[in-house]
C-alpha cells in the first residue's frame, strides 16, 4: 500500500486521541477498503463509494459510517453526529483506551458497511424536504434563474442551504443569507464546496 503523506500527517498529528485514532486505522486496514484523502482527512471507500471516516474533535474522536442508518446496531452503539443528520452514524470515544474493548463491535460494523457498499444498497431518504421559508420563496419568484439553480442542486446541498436559512429567526436574516449564498447556488455548489 502506497502511503499518502497527507494521510500520514493527519494520523501523525500529536493529540490526546492519536493512540485511539491509530487503533482505529489498524482496524480499518484489516478490511479491503481503500484509504484516501477526502475533506482534509482519511476516508475509507470501496471502489469509490465512501464507507467510513475517522474524525477527531476537542472532546472526542471516533469513526463514522456513511450509511450508518442501515447498520444493524442492537446495542445502540452508534449515534447521529448531529440533530440534522439523516444517514451517517458514528461511534464516539472519549478515551483512546475505549477502542480496544469496542473492536469486536467496530469489526462487525465495518463488515456490514462493506457489504452494504458491495451490494450497491442505497439509503433512501424520507420523502419531502424542509419547507421553503416564505421570503426565500418570494426571492425565487423574483429571480427564476436563482430558483432554477437551487432546484438543480443535489438534495443534500438543497437541504444544507434550507437548514442554514431556516435557522435564522428573522425574515430579513433569512433573505440576507440567501443573498450571500446566491453566487454559490448559481455555480451549483453546496455551502461546503470550494
Amino acid at each position: 500500500m502506497t502511503e499518502d503523506p497527507r494521510i500520514e500527517a493527519w494520523y501523525g498529528t500529536e493529540s490526546r486521541w492519536q493512540e485511539g485514532l491509530l487503533a482505529l486505522r489498524a482496524l480499518l486496514r484489516e478490511t479491503p477498503l481503500a484509504e484516501n484523502l477526502k475533506w482534509r482527512g482519511p476516508c475509507y471507500d470501496w471502489q469509490g463509494g465512501n464507507v467510513a471516516m475517522p474524525w477527531r474533535m476537542k472532546e472526542s474522536f471516533g469513526l463514522s459510517f456513511f450509511k450508518g442508518v442501515l447498520l444493524d446496531d442492537p446495542d445502540r452503539l452508534l449515534e447521529p453526529p448531529g440533530p440534522n443528520s439523516r444517514f451517517v452514524r458514528m461511534m464516539r470515544f472519549t478515551a483512546s483506551a475505549e477502542v480496544a474493548p469496542a473492536s469486536p463491535a467496530l469489526r462487525g460494523f465495518l463488515a456490514q458497511a462493506l457489504h452494504l457498499e458491495q451490494s450497491g444498497q442505497k439509503v433512501i431518504p424520507a420523502p419531502g424536504e424542509l419547507d421553503l421559508p416564505e421570503e426565500i420563496g418570494e426571492a425565487f419568484a423574483e429571480d427564476p434563474d436563482l430558483a432554477a439553480a437551487f432546484d438543480a442542486l443535489t438534495p443534500g446541498r438543497r437541504r444544507g442551504y434550507l437548514l442554514h436559512f431556516t435557522q435564522a429567526k428573522q425574515a430579513a436574516t433569512r433573505r440576507a443569507r440567501l443573498e450571500k449564498w446566491a453566487p454559490h447556488i448559481r455555480a451549483g455548489k453546496g455551502m461546503h464546496d470550494r
